[in-house]
């Protein structure tokens, strides 16, 4: 499988010279849905067919993921926004509802404070806003999150660890943040492996703009709030999650999901209910 049944794929010019790859279908009010990592825009693929019956739905591939080009700029979370609003402008939609999985959530964070007048709801998905996700790492709480502080160094060294053994290291986040094995089908699997095999640099990039360039960006905005309506939905973490999105977003509905981080896999029904609703 290399995109949702169902759907067609587009390669959509967006700024700087740089084409994204874009799945769409379905009719009527439209959604973008952001993919995480390491995956592609094919995390939405049981959700983006049951929206797709009374939405119009849009899955990209990020920059720098899956299909769509990896130049070796444009990491920032900023750029990132601007390409998925370039997007949903190209393919007619002024105006839209936004969600975002993991990276994808910190896409459509930004997108949400940069572009108020283009995102009528936004819905995230297990994540905490990037200040806040550096806030809480701390002791041995961090573990978990070792992969952010390696692709966190300077250009070099962790795409050369990366790419000595991608499968092992991309495959050991895809078993261990999934409680449900079956959730993700070998064949999913093998796509995910692919696709991130592929693109090393631009997915360390990614990770190095959230410990650079994204906070700068998150911490001059840090008392801004969203204006539109906001849902989060996570894992019990015990990090303080609804308490750190409610300074963000007043206009928050929080909810803890009992599955394993890739949710939309693991549980589409609840998510593409909790969208439609």
């Amino acid at each position: 499988m290399t995109t949702i049944p169902g759907f067609e794929t587009h390669r959509i010019p967006v700024a700087d010279g740089v084409a994204l790859h874009v799945a769409t279908g379905g009719a009527g009010r439209p959604i973008v849905l952001l993919h995480g990592f390491p995956q592609t825009h094919l995390m939405w693929r049981h959700v983006a067919a049951d929206l797709a019956a009374d939405h119009t739905v849009i899955c990209p591939d990020l920059r720098g993921y899956g299909a769509s080009d990896k130049p070796d700029h444009g990491y920032d979370k900023r750029t990132m926004a601007a390409d998925i609003v370039a997007v949903a402008r190209h393919l007619g939609h002024e105006e839209f509802e936004l969600a975002g999985h993991d990276r994808g959530a910190l896409v459509a964070f930004r997108a949400g404070l940069d572009h108020p007048d283009k995102v009528t709801r936004l819905t995230c998905l297990d994540v905490l806003p990037t200040l806040d996700m550096w806030d809480v790492m701390h002791g041995t709480t961090a573990a978990v999150g070792f992969h952010l502080y390696l692709m966190a160094q300077p250009p070099g060294l962790p795409e050369r660890m990366i790419a000595a053994d991608p499968d092992v290291f991309f495959g050991h986040f895809l078993d261990a943040w999934t409680r449900d094995p079956k959730a993700i089908p070998p064949d999913i699997r093998s796509h995910y492996l692919d696709s991130s095999r592929n693109a090393v640099s631009s997915i360390v990039a990614d990770y190095r703009a959230s410990a650079t360039i994204d906070v700068e960006h998150d911490t001059a905005d840090r008392g801004r709030q969203f204006q539109m309506p906001v849902t989060v939905l996570q894992q019990d973490w015990g990090f303080g999650g609804e308490e750190r999105w409610r300074a963000w977003a007043p206009k928050l509905d929080h909810r803890t999901v009992d599955c394993g981080h890739f949710m939309a896999e693991e549980d589409p029904k609840l998510i593409a209910d909790v969208l439609r609703a």
